[in-house]
């Protein structure tokens, strides 16, 4: 509901901001039944697939799951909008349902970070970013939630001008970044509250290589630094030494795998750097006191 919210708002305001209808929409979807949100709240549908109403744009949203959602009727419509030369764009996890399509491949994209180890995984057609959101020629996405408004604050910007951009995010009281570029990038801190630089850039080292088990002489080594100067850093910063941290971020690395792939466990533990599956789930027990098959039972399947 936040990233739904986030991207029909902004538009509303910038109608009512130029005082000119700017901006319309319609929620589309396979029939005339109230859509629920995972907060409860229902939506009600202004159009129908069958009903093959023409855009210049299609936003797909999603929540949680989505990477098990299968929505066949949605894509043929979609499919028949992109030949009519919409652009099409996806909020969330809802960039699953058109990488499944293929109508991502060749295109620079983000989702919510909680996806992304599995994303890149499943879709090596995909160029994932970690950004706020992208815009890619005619494919849009965002990371959800407030990233969606920023997304469209870009859009705005692109349709008419950064004036009215700028005028949107007042109106949300958004402190937005002035440049899109700025705008548009995810900090790596954005979840730890990291601030140290040296520390950040050996999490993007193991980020973008979660298979490789680098060890913390090597990590030092790789920063121009002394492995006393790292294990301080981390201490400091994080309150942990970095080898305790480097695991913790492998397995959930591991744990996002299992929740959101159909990866097979084995395939899982060499992802995330360990050769021995056995040695793999102690750990993942150890971490968050299931086992990793166990996990991957609990995950609801959407048809």
């Amino acid at each position: 509901m936040m990233a739904f919210s986030a991207l029909v708002e902004p538009l509303r305001a910038a109608n009512q901001i130029s005082g000119r209808e700017l901006y319309s929409w319609n929620l589309v979807s396979a029939d005339d039944a109230p859509i629920r949100a995972s907060n409860g709240f229902e939506l009600t549908p202004t159009r129908r697939f069958d009903h093959d109403p023409e855009v210049d744009r299609v936003v797909v949203c999603s929540g949680g799951d989505a990477e098990r959602l299968f929505a066949r009727e949605a894509i043929g419509w979609i499919r028949g909008q992109l030949r009519r030369g919409a652009d099409i764009g996806a909020v969330a996890d809802a960039a699953f349902v058109l990488a499944r399509a293929g109508l991502l491949d060749g295109y620079r994209c983000t989702l919510h970070w909680t996806s992304q180890p599995a994303f890149s995984e499943t879709f090596p057609k995909v160029l994932l970013e970690r950004s706020l959101f992208v815009i890619d020629r005619d494919r849009f996405t965002s990371l959800g939630g407030v990233g969606s408004l920023d997304m469209q604050l870009a859009m705005i910007e692109r349709d008419y001008s950064l004036e009215l951009a700028h005028a949107v995010a007042d109106w949300f009281a958004h402190a937005t970044l002035r440049t899109p570029d700025a705008r548009r990038q995810m900090p790596l801190n954005l979840r730890r509250g990291i601030r140290n630089r040296l520390v950040l850039a050996c999490v993007a080292e193991i980020e973008a290589r979660p298979d490789m088990p680098f060890s913390v002489a090597e990590l030092a080594a790789r920063q121009r630094v002394s492995p006393d100067t790292l294990e301080r850093a981390f201490r400091i910063e994080l309150g942990q030494p970095p080898g305790q941290f480097f695991r913790g971020l492998r397995l959930r690395h591991g744990r996002s795998l299992i929740e959101h792939s159909d990866m097979p466990i084995r395939e899982v533990a060499l992802a995330c750097g360990y050769a021995d599956q056995a040695a793999f789930s102690r750990a993942f027990r150890s971490k968050f006191g299931v086992a990793p098959v166990e996990v991957r039972a609990g995950v609801t399947v959407l048809r």
